[in-house]
């Protein structure tokens, strides 16, 4: 890997560590939808959208810095994964506030997830009654008294912290 004098290894192992953390986290939400069952509500999918936007942009800001790009798009890609997450921290808050019941939710906070797929009548019909659809106002689960959303917010805050120091910290090995 080769850094040039102006992107340094700051950058390089911010953007390294926000690909992997950011992965990580949207992955453990996809795990506890498809492996844990837990059906995600509409804010709970929306809160996935920074990272699956934030993840490539990250990957790209890893590649300049280690390519030696120039340090302005290194660290305006990594302005742009700090923009994201803190739009993501918003979206947290928003629905760690609906949960809590501060303030109302959307009106039509419902999901096309299923807990499976069921391959006759009688079983869809049978689902229809016993399945209850997520809502934003009802935390899914909670650990620690924190729900999904909630972590979330601390993820976010933390990502958001940790790209903007990669973004505006200093540049030298």
């Amino acid at each position: 890997m080769t850094l040039t004098s102006g992107t340094g290894r700051l950058q390089l192992i911010g953007a390294a560590f926000l690909a992997v953390a950011m992965a990580a986290v949207v992955g453990t939400a996809l795990g506890f939808e498809h492996i844990g069952g837990f059906i995600p509500c509409k804010l709970c999918l929306e809160q996935r959208i920074p990272y699956y936007a934030g993840v490539p942009v990250a990957l790209v800001a890893l590649a300049g810095a280690a390519l030696g790009w120039r340090p302005v798009i290194v660290r305006g890609l990594l302005l742009i994964v700090g923009l994201l997450m803190t739009y993501g921290l918003y979206l947290g808050i928003y629905h760690s506030g609906v949960e809590w019941h501060w303030w109302a939710g959307p009106a039509d906070c419902s999901t096309s997830a299923t807990s499976g797929i069921l391959t006759d009548a009688g079983g869809l019909l049978g689902a229809l009654d016993t399945m209850k659809p997520p809502s934003c106002d009802e935390a899914a689960g909670r650990f620690l008294r924190l729900s999904f959303a909630g972590w979330n917010v601390l993820a976010s805050l933390g990502l958001a912290a940790i790209a903007y120091r990669a973004a505006f910290g200093p540049s030298k090995r």
